[in-house]
């Protein structure tokens, strides 16, 4: 399966982000239940993150991240993209 990577970027205030926080913990466990190999994080030096994950194609990847309560609580804007590897 391809891997896909999701680039957000925070848009609320941190208090309300928060909240969403353990629902998007639970999600990416979910998704490394499935056999997905996520893997979630934050940017160091501001805000937003990134989510890696893989999927069959871009149309599974989208139904999997409009999925990630961070995106349906309205917490961050994100792009989308296909990670190919060149080097494993």
């Amino acid at each position: 399966m391809p891997w896909f990577v999701k680039i957000e970027k925070g848009i609320v205030d941190k208090s309300t982000f928060d909240q969403f926080v353990p629902a998007h913990q639970a999600y990416v466990k979910r998704l490394i239940a499935e056999g997905r190999e996520a893997k979630t994080g934050y940017w160091g030096e501001f805000g937003g993150g990134m989510l890696l994950f893989k999927a069959a194609n871009l149309e599974e990847a989208k139904a999997i991240v409009v999925q990630d309560p961070l995106i349906q609580n309205g917490c961050v804007d994100y792009q989308l993209h296909e990670w190919c590897i060149v080097v494993e």
